[in-house]
């Protein structure tokens, strides 16, 4: 089972950096202005071997009125009352302050184990301030700093100690809770909503705007079905957000849309479809969410029918792409038609969720194309052939046919709207993509590198100049004068023609008659020249 950790302390002493670290991702909003926490967050963490569920409050401070700053430490004490341990958060370059001392004097009154951690700790500046926590009276102090993830053993250590029987059975997993964002301009009424919702003061309310900063999310029962609603900070104008940490909570704001399933969009009944709330609605249907149209302070309207009426008229003429959401009229002050609001969350959810079988979708296509044919895109028509859903949360579908890239778009708005009409899926964003058959010849084509030259003669152009391909009468003596060039081409297998033989004077020998004498007998065959006789040496007598 996880530790139930609940993070207090006075403002600015880093209990969101440190609930950020335990959970192991940003969550919180943090930043060196104090008080920007100021509802309860809770996320989910772990350090060693235990399970953590943690709970970021907001800064501790003295004050008993009606004000924001008394409002807040109601919530700090309702998180302690809450928690199993109480990691009580100093600043250690400050050392103790009164403010301390006095949040001190307030947890020994609650009966919860306690952990003291002083904070930013990691300089040798902030020792003075460790040793002053042993004057608070709630044991040894230990030194951590949040923001570089120092001294996480130690607290480690400190939490097993008050904790040491640690359950490793998991807990049975059930149905993953439904994500609901809850978004709209400032002072719209969302926290008011929420706390309306599940039955108590979860949120801080009250007529100032902007008091909701981080996205809180709240775990919820809707019979039998576990749902997390999530309350957002007011989204206004981009050119109006211009403090860094009102463009945090922007930030946090959108993150929240992309991970919710559905959307509910608050919008004041008395001043509905502002250019904000059609900015969100259109951010809600390019992220692929449901969205369900919500009217606060409806018991501010007179004629309630007939301004209903407007309203939802007025809803699909500005945002055609989500015609049919559902708009639902309320009052979160007083709780009337609040009963309302759950069932059609529900029913968006389930349309979203909707996967439609491919024979149906092809009958479906046949009766679309038979009502309404494509049109025709430079003298050819545009052909479908099948459909098939890829999947569904938004709906997906994807559309085989000839020459897909010139289907008009006007053409694939008639083919989701009547989506939703054959399938009664009002308000849902759809995701229709149109793709082509591969075509195997234009493959080969590319594969199989340049066409062969023609045996025709080829011509070269002069330059600056355009060669004309020959057409009708002139194609044809091409044609004709290439196939008798290539009837003078000597053909391979015919015996050649013989060579004319070389008239030779006469006297000469004739070449071929044989083999060529050499030497003697070659000057012997010349004509006109006589062999030498012999001559014999003459002997001399001695007288």
């Amino acid at each position: 089972m996880p530790m139930r950790l609940a993070i207090v302390g006075r403002p600015n002493v880093g209990k969101s950096t440190l609930f950020n670290r335990l959970a192991g991702k940003k969550l919180a909003i943090v930043d060196d202005q104090p008080g920007v926490t100021r509802d309860r967050k809770f996320a989910v963490g772990r350090i060693g071997d235990i399970d953590l569920e943690l709970i970021d409050t907001a800064g501790f401070e003295n004050v008993t009125d009606d004000s924001l700053e008394a409002r807040m430490r109601q919530q700090t004490e309702t998180a302690i009352e809450e928690a199993d341990v109480a990691l009580f958060v100093i600043d250690a370059r400050e050392g103790v302050t009164p403010m301390d001392k006095v949040f001190a004097e307030l947890l020994r009154k609650h009966d919860r184990p306690v952990v003291l951690a002083a904070n930013k700790a990691e300089s040798k500046a902030s020792e003075a301030g460790v040793n002053e926590a042993f004057g608070l009276g709630l044991g040894e102090p230990i030194a951590i700093s949040a923001e570089h993830g120092e001294g996480m053993a130690d607290l480690y250590q400190a939490l097993l100690a008050i904790w040491p029987e640690i359950d490793e059975e998991e807990d049975e997993k059930g149905d993953k809770p439904i994500r609901i964002a809850i978004v709209g301009r400032p002072n719209a009424g969302k926290s008011t909503l929420v706390n309306k919702l599940i039955g108590e003061e979860r949120l801080l309310t009250g007529p100032e705007a902007g008091i909701t900063r981080d996205a809180i999310p709240v775990d919820w029962t809707w019979e039998g079905r576990p749902v997390r609603l999530v309350d957002t900070a007011g989204l206004r104008r981009k050119a109006k957000v211009q403090e860094k940490l009102e463009k945090l909570s922007t930030g946090d704001t959108i993150r929240a849309i992309t991970f919710a399933e559905v959307v509910i969009l608050v919008m004041d009944a008395t001043h509905p479809f502002e250019i904000q709330d059609l900015q969100i609605a259109d951010l809600v249907e390019r992220e692929g969410r449901g969205l369900v149209y919500c009217l606060t302070k409806w018991d501010l309207i007179e004629n309630q029918g007939a301004t209903l009426k407007e309203i939802t008229e007025e809803a699909g003429r500005l945002l055609p792409q989500l015609r049919g959401s559902p708009v639902v009229a309320l009052s979160a002050e007083t709780g009337r038609h609040l009963d309302r609001l759950m069932p059609a969350v529900f029913k968006v959810h389930g349309d979203w969720s909707t996967k439609v079988k491919t024979r149906d979708l092809n009958d479906w296509l046949q009766m679309a194309l038979e009502r309404h044919p494509p049109p025709a895109v430079n003298g050819r028509r545009v052909k479908p052939k099948y459909m098939a859903q890829t999947k569904a949360r938004p709906p997906t579908f994807v559309m085989f046919a000839s020459r897909a890239d010139q289907l008009p778009d006007h053409y694939r708005r008639y083919l989701i709207n009547s989506l939703r009409e054959s399938f009664d899926l009002p308000g849902v964003p759809m995701r229709l993509t149109v793709k082509s058959n591969k075509n195997p010849y234009a493959e080969g084509e590319e594969k199989g590198g340049p066409a062969p030259r023609s045996a025709a003669p080829t011509f070269a152009p002069k330059l600056g100049k355009k060669v004309a391909t020959p057409k009708g009468v002139a194609a044809v003596r091409a044609k004709a004068a290439a196939g008798a060039a290539a009837e003078t081409v000597e053909k391979p297998g015919k015996p050649k023609a013989k060579p004319k033989t070389r008239q030779v004077a006469p006297g000469k020998p004739k070449t071929g008659a044989g083999p060529t004498p050499k030497g003697r007998a070659a000057k012997l065959k010349r004509p006109g020249v006589k062999p030498k006789r012999a001559s014999r040496p003459t002997s001399t007598r001695r007288s």
